[in-house]
């Protein structure tokens, strides 16, 4: 047998280990709450970061896996939305933090705004219908995740990506300015539009459930109230979300003296493969092109 001379072994042993010097320490491992979070956050630092909610799923009483609170607890960041949104989450985050796993919460520190049709201090979580307000939450997580990996490629990365939200940003004004301004009402199936609304001039005259969350329960007193308020005011739309419950929302738009139109919208999550909502920039789109269809 011919063996290897030692100066070959030690030619293969430096190649070999060159190789895995090359490749760095290994980049923390990032997990979201949210479908729309992740996205978000794999393109701000440039590599998949599992959601623990997946698409589709209500975030309000999503309760995680084994397998999901174990990927949690070996996170080096889980990033949240906050202000109550992931409320089947909660406990699994709490003591996730308890044990020294940083949770980022990025709605709170995105200037939220109050929820309208909620008592006096409840914030509105749907804080990433408004671009602008996702592009500063993009910059905090690449200002987070810099901390625990100083790799120069993250903030330039995160800074590159939340300037993509600016420019949907722009976008979305574009498209709905075939939209007049006498014409944007809308009634939403819970409230969860007011950051959209907000940023880009439109009017929510009611909901069909109170609150912002959709596990909620309509009044029928209220929804007599909001079919009237519908006549007074003009409106033309109900929102409704994408794969949710239409049955009230037909009833009401049945009740109307005018016809109403249905528009179905991505809210609470990423759309499939091939639905036009399958990454956050794809979904904000396509909500607004829907709207302006049915508007402009």
């Amino acid at each position: 047998m011919v063996r290897p001379s030692t100066t070959l072994i030690s030619v293969v042993a430096t190649l070999i280990l060159g190789a895995c010097g090359a490749q760095g320490p290994a980049s923390p491992q990032v997990v979201a709450t949210t479908s729309i979070l992740a996205d978000v956050v794999s393109n701000a630092v440039g590599r998949p970061v599992e959601s623990l909610i997946p698409a589709g799923a209500e975030p309000h009483d999503y309760r995680p896996s084994a397998r999901q609170a174990a990927a949690v607890a070996d996170a080096a960041l889980v990033v949240a939305n906050g202000l109550g949104l992931e409320q089947g989450l909660e406990t699994l985050l709490d003591g996730a933090e308890e044990d020294g796993v940083p949770v980022l919460e990025v709605g709170p520190l995105v200037d939220p705004r109050p929820l309208a049709s909620s008592p006096e201090g409840v914030l509105d979580p749907h804080v990433w219908l408004d671009p602008l307000r996702m592009a500063r939450a993009v910059r905090l997580v690449g200002e987070r995740l810099a901390e625990l990996d100083p790799t120069p490629p993250l903030p330039a990365r995160a800074d590159a990506y939340a300037a993509d939200l600016e420019a949907l940003d722009r976008r979305i004004a574009d498209i709905l300015a075939a939209v007049p301004p006498q014409r944007r009402l809308l009634v939403t199936a819970h409230d969860s539009l007011g950051y959209f609304a907000d940023r880009y001039g439109f009017r929510i005259v009611g909901t069909l459930v109170p609150g912002g969350s959709t596990l909620a329960e309509p009044n029928p007193a209220d929804i007599a109230e909001l079919v009237r308020q519908m006549d007074a005011t003009g409106v033309e739309v109900i929102v409704i979300e994408a794969g949710g419950p239409s049955d009230l929302a037909r009833a009401v738009a049945a009740e109307s003296p005018r016809p109403i139109r249905l528009v179905e919208l991505f809210i609470g999550s990423l759309g499939p493969p091939g639905s036009g909502a399958d990454t956050y920039i794809r979904m904000m789109e396509t909500n607004a092109r829907r709207i302006a269809d049915a508007l402009g």
